[in-house]
């Protein structure tokens, strides 16, 4: 008489197998991204500090620009209007200045009467950021 062995194949082994054949068989899908833009335009409220006060009105336009005197606002979510970043320009102008002297030189950052090194260790500070109030460069 001959022994017949039985092999038992165990539940963790067929979802294996089945898991493969699904990655096997299903295509895989490939999904478009977008960025999308956009705001909400609240407002309708007041915000104040010291003697400032700040007053939103519904509807009121976004990234929009604003000035008077030294101040300057911009509006929106992202910066929007004349938005001045110390770059380039910036310092093309300030070499045509470099070692001048005298008032009223734009790049005399110190407001020494000589446009020198620490004027120059100034505008290096200031690289890459948003341009301070009465930013004279640009």
């Amino acid at each position: 008489m001959q022994d017949k062995t039985v092999t038992v194949i165990k539940p963790a082994v067929w979802m294996a197998v089945i898991l493969m054949l699904f990655q096997i068989a299903l295509p895989a899908r490939a999904e478009d991204y977008a960025i999308v833009w956009s705001t909400i335009d609240g407002g309708g409220g007041q915000s104040s500090g010291g003697p400032y006060v700040l007053t939103g009105t519904i509807g009121q336009p976004d990234a929009a620009w604003s000035s008077g005197g030294p101040y300057e606002l911009l509006g929106g979510f992202w910066p929007g209007g004349p938005l001045c970043i110390v770059q380039f320009d910036d310092f093309a102008r300030f070499a045509e200045l470099w070692r001048l002297e005298g008032t009223g030189l734009a790049a005399d950052l110190d407001g020494s009467g000589e446009v020198d090194f620490a004027d120059l260790g100034q505008f290096a500070d200031l690289w890459l950021s948003c341009c301070p109030v009465g930013w004279p460069l640009k």
